[in-house]
């Protein structure tokens, strides 16, 4: 990706500090605690004021989390220690988002699959809790509002720290800010569908513009491909590693340039398995093929040079000169990091 996320303290973090006294706390001390009751929450006043209010509320939403919970914990309460240490090691693995993302092997993962082969009917129900804890019925529950706030909320404050403007697993799109009345969605970065335990975990949800989120990733897994686990960006990471793009032309009719015209690589090495999975997952080279080839964008750069600049006496290297400059302050202003790459790579076929 283009450029990492900084995460910010919000309310809405308190909803995975419940997901998590309800795993700990409740399910997994199940077979020791006998039958489930609202006094299993005791030690969480908070959160227990919330089940509390689930208990007696009559909507679909509060009667799902409520009964969700208890349903849970009796399957949980009839588990071997050894079963109940299997399953809390993949609940700390599967929210260490980091670690999943470097493919380390301290993050032993588990998807829905692999605990459906072993438990398939616990995890049908984890199922369907963990992908209803996203649902908006829910979140709008005044008991559990109340405590976490807005996801809108959690978006402007969000915003007010991320103000880059542009999707940052593009770089092509805009993306929504403070000033727009409209949010865009939250990406499970890993597929809320796939994967259990984290689809609250806000290191697992990244803001991303429509066209990444629901064009090109859809359900695709940055942590897994046909041939098993593989690494990929995280996007929470202190530092964003540069991505070097360079762009060579199989062609000089620069007039009808195609995509099939258009040879991308990527650097660097040293983050190349994170580029591949970065190119699969978002489409990239696709996408930015086409980009550069089309008649408002690569096109209108190459005759920005060829024609405009040359209007007033300038030679196109003082161009380039500028361009360089303006991409090293602001590379994702006017997609600077793309038209730069295309246009050296037109200089190098022999356009001027």
């Amino acid at each position: 990706m283009l450029y990492t996320y900084t995460p910010v303290p919000h309310p809405m973090d308190i909803m995975q500090s419940f997901i998590d006294f309800i795993f700990y706390d409740v399910w997994c001390t199940a077979p020791e605690n006998g039958d489930f009751s609202l006094d299993l929450f005791d030690n969480n006043p908070e959160l227990k004021e919330v089940m509390v209010a689930f208990y007696y509320d009559d909507t679909k939403a509060g009667d799902f989390f409520y009964g969700h919970v208890q349903l849970i914990y009796d399957f949980f309460s009839k588990l071997m220690p050894a079963q109940v240490a299997q399953i809390r090691q993949w609940y700390q693995a599967n929210n260490d988002i980091k670690n999943i993302c470097t493919n380390s092997p301290r993050a032993q993962i588990a998807r829905y699959a692999d605990i459906a082969a072993i438990y398939p009917d616990l995890c049908k129900h984890l199922k369907s809790f963990f992908q209803g804890l996203y649902n908006q019925n829910l979140l709008n529950i005044k008991a559990l509002k109340d405590k976490i706030g807005h996801i809108d909320e959690h978006y402007k404050a969000f915003m007010k720290i991320n103000k880059m403007g542009k999707c940052p697993f593009c770089g092509l799109n805009d993306i929504k800010g403070i000033h727009h009345k409209y949010r865009e969605a939250y990406d499970h970065y890993l597929p809320k569908g796939l994967y259990p335990f984290n689809s609250i975990n806000f290191r697992n949800l990244a803001p991303c513009c429509h066209e990444c989120n629901s064009t090109y990733k859809l359900k695709k897994d940055p942590a897994h491909n046909a041939n098993g686990r593989r690494k990929s960006f995280y996007p929470y990471a202190d530092e964003a590693q540069e991505i070097e793009v360079t762009i060579s032309l199989n062609s000089n009719d620069f007039n009808r340039l195609t995509p099939d015209d258009i040879c991308l690589s990527f650097g660097p090495t040293a983050v190349r398995e994170e580029i591949e999975t970065w190119q699969d997952i978002f489409g990239i080279a696709e996408r930015y093929k086409a980009k550069c080839s089309s008649e408002s964008d690569g096109k209108y750069w190459l005759e920005q040079i060829l024609d405009e600049w040359k209007e007033d006496d300038r030679p196109p290297e003082d161009y380039l000169t500028a361009l360089t400059r303006q991409t090293k302050k602001k590379p994702l202003a006017d997609c600077n990091f793309l038209k730069k790459a295309f246009l050296e790579g037109c200089q190098r076929a022999g356009a001027f």
